[in-house]
């Protein structure tokens, strides 16, 4: 080593940058890429492949990896921005954009940086929808507002070789001042309707009762109207029988009457009746009048014998 002058050790010291140079490259030329993931390669300075998942090598000092694309889908934050609604209420609105790579050469050349471009072309487009809305309908229109904005980003994304899968707006904020007459609002349509079920309450209950007094009032008299056929259907039942038994015993006594002897026993049994009668009629002490001799009893019943007869043979 001490026999070397000077220039030997540089040119030993260039050699062996040389060397490890070359080494490193060949190093550098073997590249493993893993799922989801690709490689944008570059030959002297223009596009040349992309390389996909697993064992790959690149020819050293000509070939150069520009790009590593990530195929998986990523979110991105949409900062907090301040919008105006179509009533020039002024509203801060946020979101998270849900996107992936779907060509990862135009995401390399196609756009500088497509997430930034993506972030603020969801705020413009969410600033423009917006701008069309009342402050009101920003909170009811929400999937309308994601819609548009996701639209928009794959219209652009088609050039940038990325597709935007949703946008989720994550907080839509008012002035205090709004917010506050907003849940005053909110409060005010509570109490409405709760004053409202109550009423629909008192009004269903009150039906409730008066249908019910209803039924009451038309099972009471169906009981009645009931009761008093059953009653009607009983006295004519009773009547009936009545008839049907004075019927049997008019029959039976004038067969009995057309039988020898039968004549007599009649005349005897309403002689006995009727003096029977006029026995009852002095024990009640009332003053009554006969038309007839009652010193005479032979010749009354006589006269009753004869009243028989000819009520018999009539």
């Amino acid at each position: 080593m001490n026999d070397l002058n000077p220039f030997d050790l540089f040119n030993l010291a260039v050699w062996g940058i040389i060397f490890l140079t070359i080494i490193s490259q060949l190093f550098a030329s073997i590249r493993i890429v893993s799922t989801r993931t690709t490689l944008i390669v570059e030959r002297l300075g223009k596009y040349h492949a992309t390389l996909g998942p697993g064992f790959h090598v690149l020819m050293p000092f000509i070939d150069k990896v520009t790009a590593l694309q990530d195929l998986r889908e990523e979110t991105i934050d949409v900062p907090p921005q301040e919008c105006f609604s179509m009533d020039e209420v002024q509203v801060e609105v946020d979101g998270v954009i849900y996107m992936s790579v779907s060509d990862p050469v135009k995401a390399t050349y196609g756009v500088t940086d497509y997430r930034f471009a993506a972030m603020q072309l969801a705020q413009t487009t969410t600033r423009s929808v917006i701008g069309t809305l009342d402050m009101d309908k920003t909170f009811e229109e929400r999937d309308m507002i994601s819609q548009a904005v996701v639209d928009t980003l794959n219209e652009a994304g088609a050039a940038w070789g990325v597709h935007v899968h949703r946008y989720e707006i994550r907080n839509i904020k008012p002035p205090a001042r709004v917010q506050d007459a907003m849940e005053k609002q909110v409060t005010a349509e509570r109490e409405r309707r709760a004053i409202l079920a109550r009423a629909e309450g008192d009004k269903q209950s009150r039906i409730n009762t008066s249908e019910g007094t209803m039924r009451e009032l038309i099972n009471l008299s169906e009981g009645e109207r009931q009761r008093l056929v059953n009653e009607a259907e009983g006295r004519a039942s009773e009547i009936l029988a009545l008839a049907t038994a004075t019927a049997n015993s008019i029959e039976k006594i004038g067969n009995a009457v057309v039988q020898p002897g039968g004549e007599e026993a009649i005349k005897l049994n309403l002689s006995e009746k009727f003096i029977d009668n006029i026995g009852h009629l002095a024990d009640a002490h009332t003053k009554v009048i006969f038309p007839a001799d009652l010193t005479n009893m032979g010749r009354l019943l006589s006269e009753l014998d004869l009243a028989i007869d000819d009520k018999t043979a009539s």
